[in-house]
Formats: C-alpha cells, sequence, structure tokens
C-alpha cells in the first residue's frame, strides 16, 4: 500500500501562493491565463506550477474547488427552502451567475456537461451534476420538469444560455430571462 506523505511547509506555501496567483490569473483573463505568468506571481517558477498541477484543467479545478464545493451545497439550501421547480431554477441562476461573474469557473463548469464518459469528468464536474441529478429528480417527481429531461441536458442547456447572456450584455442582466425561457421549454406538455 502506498502511503502518502505530507506536503513540507516549503511546498504547502508554494501550493497556496499558486493557487491564489491562479484565482487572480483566471478571474481577471479566464481559463487561458497564462500559466507562466501565474508561477511568476506565486514567485515560483514552471516546474513547480506543473510538479503541483500537471494540466491546467488541474489547476482551474484546484483553484475553484471551493466555489464548486458550495454551489453544490447551495442545491441542497434551495431544495430545503424552495419547492422542487422553483429550486432548480433558482440554482441554475446561480450556476450561471458565477459562471459570468468569475471567469474561467465556465469553462471548469463545462466539464460537468460531459457525457461522463472520458476522464475530464473531474471532481468538480461530479459534484455539480450529482447536486443537478438531484434536483432535477425533486422537479420531476413535483411535476413541474418533464419526465424525459437528463441533468445532464439541463447543465448543458444552462451552459449554453450562460454564454447567450454573456453575448447580449456579457454582465448576465438577461440571464434570469433566457432562463425562464429555458425552464418553459422544459415543463411538462411543452413541444418535444
Amino acid at each position: 500500500m502506498t502511503q502518502v506523505r505530507p506536503m513540507r511547509a516549503d511546498a504547502r506555501r508554494n501550493y497556496e501562493r499558486l493557487l491564489s496567483a491562479a484565482a487572480e490569473a483566471f478571474a481577471e483573463h479566464g481559463e487561458n491565463a497564462s500559466l507562466d505568468d501565474i508561477a511568476k506571481q506565486a514567485g515560483v517558477g514552471s516546474g513547480t506550477l506543473y510538479r503541483h498541477f500537471p494540466t491546467r484543467q488541474a489547476l482551474l479545478e484546484a483553484a475553484y474547488a471551493d466555489r464548486i464545493e458550495a454551489l453544490a451545497a447551495r442545491a441542497d439550501e434551495l431544495a430545503a427552502e424552495l419547492p422542487p421547480g422553483e429550486a432548480l431554477v433558482e440554482w441554475l441562476h446561480e450556476v450561471g451567475l458565477g459562471g459570468i461573474e468569475v471567469r474561467g469557473l465556465k469553462s471548469l463548469l463545462g466539464s460537468a456537461v460531459t457525457d461522463g464518459s472520458s476522464a475530464t469528468l473531474t471532481a468538480c464536474g461530479a459534484l455539480m451534476k450529482s447536486a443537478a441529478a438531484r434536483l432535477v429528480e425533486a422537479a420531476q417527481t413535483d411535476g413541474t420538469l418533464r419526465a424525459d429531461v437528463e441533468p445532464v441536458d439541463v447543465l448543458r442547456l444552462t451552459h449554453g444560455v450562460v454564454t447567450a447572456s454573456e453575448l447580449a450584455d456579457d454582465q448576465g442582466r438577461q440571464l434570469r430571462r433566457y432562463l425562464a425561457l429555458l425552464v418553459e421549454g422544459l415543463r411538462p406538455g411543452a413541444a418535444g
């Protein structure tokens, strides 16, 4: 059995500085922020960055893991506070706003809309799929969402709505309106 050794104190500091620099860079420049610039901002070499985070996706996920976990937890909070259909719509709105307000987060949320058959489904993607599944199932049981709608359908469509909202005004002002149009098409009795 392989034991995982804890990080040395200097390695832990480098890791934390890299996460902080990455979150800033991704927020300012999006998911294509320069990894070399992130390493410089953190005061480490590129080799150190790649030792901790072998891929851009790994760094992006680590930088935003707390936000994704909070969004996933928010699904359960909304489910406890609102009727199922409303909880789903409000959660999708919060997910959408997160994707608009925090540059780089939309790309990470995109991992949640993959088909799950590849290694690209990250832990963050799995959290989002699980949260969506709980809300979708509750809305279907409640009769406010069509039975043929899959959780991944809702995530993919929301990803598209976020993109449409960005194209409309880049501030998310159209997000709620576009989500309302989307959800209307997902209700029972809507043309399929």
